[in-house]
């Protein structure tokens, strides 16, 4: 690379933060630095799960210069509130873009707050800086798609715009998978404005170990048992009547246990449907420290991603990549010709099942638990198609080559 050119990333939360959005950050961020960038991240001085949280205006993280700007702190419980926040957010970020920014460098916008790639765009044509998106998800099609999007119609159609002129106007817009790809070409954006750069696991922190090592699995009492695992967010992108159903066909077969582990808006009602049925086989635990995540993904003999099946292209659940990295087998529950459904199959790291067939569920569970060398050999092609395809270490790659390259068109 000739001039050495700026980083400048775009999200709301960081390090310390705990989310999915700052955890691939935080990974990528440092990752970077060591490979000679200048980096500098963009966030607000909150936690996801605490608005309040008081975290330096300014400071040097893993060599990443972070900028904590400020905002509101009315927090994720009500709409409003969040709104106000995402524009304080929007106003702060801007400025600073305005002031630091300087001819050439490069802003990497993520999704968080949505639409956060307009104001970017603006900072970045004003400033003659290069934009890239890296779409995490795509709003306000997924709230659309979910009947949470507030938004008048006049409004939401004007905010599409802007947000496709964003696109538009940014040297690339990085999806994290095919679909979502294929879903941002039908807006017009150019082949040549999308690249494909998949999320990741860390392939060191979480390993492959038998379900019998895990401490978490022993504390449980569920070592004799066939454990069905859920970890991490229950959102409303995501779905539990199948796994709930299957649970209650099980209820009378002792061996079969469900681990769910995590939070999010649904996970209430799973809690209190799984309560009203008295499924004592479903046990409920809050999120695991991420330092534990190895043990806690162990302590199931498979894992559960779903994904409801219209928001196929706008969101690839993270969570997959994590079971892959505990060689676990992934049982799919959504679109059986959905992204992660299509790659299960071709991978043989797993199973694709319908949302709501319940009944195909049990029998694969079944015929799991009768002939373990079936998860084994998933969980095995599991961990090698993470070590192939989906490390940090594959993704940063990536991602150093996509930077050269858009720095060297205008050196």
């Amino acid at each position: 690379m000739g001039k050495q050119r700026k980083l400048t990333f775009v999200n709301r939360f960081f390090y310390p933060d705990e989310s999915a959005t700052s955890q691939m950050l935080t990974d990528l961020a440092p990752a970077l630095v060591q490979r000679g960038f200048d980096v500098r991240v963009i966030c607000s001085g909150q936690l996801y799960d605490d608005p309040e949280a008081r975290l330096p205006t300014s400071e040097v993280i893993l060599g990443v210069q972070v900028h904590r700007v400020g905002g509101t702190r009315f927090g994720r419980r009500q709409l409003l509130g969040r709104a106000v926040d995402y524009f304080s957010f929007y106003a702060a970020c801007g400025l600073h873009l305005l002031c630091t920014l300087s001819p050439g460098d490069i802003v990497i916008a993520k999704t968080d707050p949505p639409l956060v790639s307009v104001i970017c765009a603006l900072a970045a044509k004003w400033r003659h800086a290069i934009l890239i998106n890296w779409q995490q998800d795509v709003f306000p099609e997924v709230a659309s798609v979910l009947g949470a999007n507030p938004l008048p119609i006049v409004l939401d159609a004007i905010l599409r715009r802007a947000r496709n002129w964003s696109l538009r106007t940014a040297r690339m817009n990085v999806a994290i998978g095919g679909r979502m790809r294929e879903y941002l070409e039908t807006l017009g954006i150019p082949g040549t404005g999308l690249c494909v750069i998949e999320n990741w696991a860390d392939a060191l922190g979480v390993m492959p170990r038998p379900p019998s090592a895990s401490a978490l699995r022993r504390r449980l009492g569920l070592i004799d048992r066939f454990v069905v695992g859920y970890s991490g967010n229950l959102g409303r992108a995501h779905e539990f009547d199948t796994m709930l159903a299957a649970a209650e066909a099980l209820r009378d077969v002792p061996e079969f246990a469900f681990l769910i582990i995590g939070d999010g808006a649904k996970m209430p009602a799973f809690k209190q449907a799984a309560a009203a049925r008295c499924l004592t086989s479903v046990v409920f635990l809050p999120y695991q420290a991420r330092e534990s995540l190895g043990d806690s993904l162990s302590a199931a003999d498979l894992h559960v991603v779903s994904l409801q099946p219209a928001l196929e292209g706008l969101i690839v659940p993270s969570k997959f990549y994590g079971i892959l990295a505990a060689g676990r087998p992934v049982v799919f529950i959504g679109d059986t010709e959905g992204e992660l459904a299509r790659i299960v199959r071709a991978d043989a790291c797993g199973i694709a099942i319908k949302q709501g067939d319940s009944t195909e569920f049990v029998r694969q569970l079944r015929r799991l638990r009768d002939d373990t060398s079936i998860g084994v050999e998933m969980g095995e092609r599991a961990r090698q198609l993470l070590v192939e395809k989906y490390t940090l270490s594959a993704s940063v790659c990536k991602w150093e080559a996509l930077l050269r390259e858009v720095s060297e068109e205008v050196d």
